[in-house]
């Protein structure tokens, strides 16, 4: 039986609980990512999804985020996926990102559209772990527009039906393990936790982790839960937490599953 524990956490571009990642340091921002790699750290993370992550953008510093948070946790492999990307004196590029600590044999990164500021996206990675090629799709959606988020889901669907399957030895696993911040509550009808839900139980079995009532947003005074993990079958789940953290403006999901390997 082989086990892992994979963390999906929007790290809000390292900024911590502030408000605005340009209020801080160079230094301030390497210590956040510092706390953050501690936490990982502690709760033995094999896999993290993470949004909000920049690769050289003016806010903060022009610090490669992920570069800096995989040094400093020890993860051996990092792939980022830049959504927004715009030059010029204040250069921005950020987007979704996957530390792990097994290698990760294909990936590729999808925009849900062309902006240069707020865009959204997926990033889908295939994992090696015990022999299997473990799919993960860590995405982030829109926070402003319910038609938006169901339109980005919709892509998402589009992308599983006629996904990419590279040519690999390994076990692959029909469906993937779907994580990351939706912008809305899984109880909430007609949004899109419950359309991705709906429309991922007509190709096989899934459960939402965590359980509705926990709630992940605000982390200093976590009122809604915005953060999620879709686990099919085989996958089962054996705990899952929302470790009360002050490292971003959300709480990471921390989800300890086992698979026969």
């Amino acid at each position: 039986m082989a086990r892992l524990t994979l963390v999906t956490f929007n790290i809000a571009h390292g900024r911590g609980l502030s408000l605005y990642q340009g209020f801080h340091s160079a230094k301030g921002i390497r210590l956040n990512l510092a706390r953050i790699g501690a936490m990982l750290a502690e709760t033995k993370a094999d896999i993290v999804a993470l949004q909000e992550v920049d690769e050289d953008s003016h806010w903060n510093q022009r610090i490669n985020l992920l570069q800096a948070l995989g040094e400093v946790a020890g993860f051996p492999h990092a792939y980022l996926g830049v959504n927004n990307r715009r030059w010029g004196r204040k250069p921005l590029a950020y987007g979704n990102a996957i530390l792990s600590r097994h290698p990760v044999r294909f990936w590729e990164n999808n925009p849900f559209g062309t902006a240069m500021l707020g865009e959204k996206g997926f990033l889908y990675a295939e994992v090696e772990v015990a022999g299997h090629a473990l799919p993960i799709i860590n995405l982030h959606l829109d926070y402003r527009s319910r038609a938006r988020r169901i339109l980005q889901v919709k892509q998402v669907i589009e992308f599983l039906r006629c996904r990419p399957h590279p040519d690999c030895p390994l076990k692959r696993p029909v469906a993937p393990i779907i994580c990351g911040d939706f912008n809305t509550h899984s109880r909430r009808v007609g949004d899109a936790v419950r359309h991705l839900f709906d429309a991922l139980l007509t190709h096989g079995e899934y459960e939402i982790w965590p359980h509705p009532l926990e709630k992940t947003f605000p982390a200093h005074l976590p009122s809604r839960g915005l953060d999620f993990i879709f686990l099919p079958k085989p996958y089962r789940a054996r705990r899952c937490e929302v470790p009360k953290e002050y490292l971003s403006d959300h709480c990471p999901v921390v989800l300890e599953i086992e698979f026969e390997g």
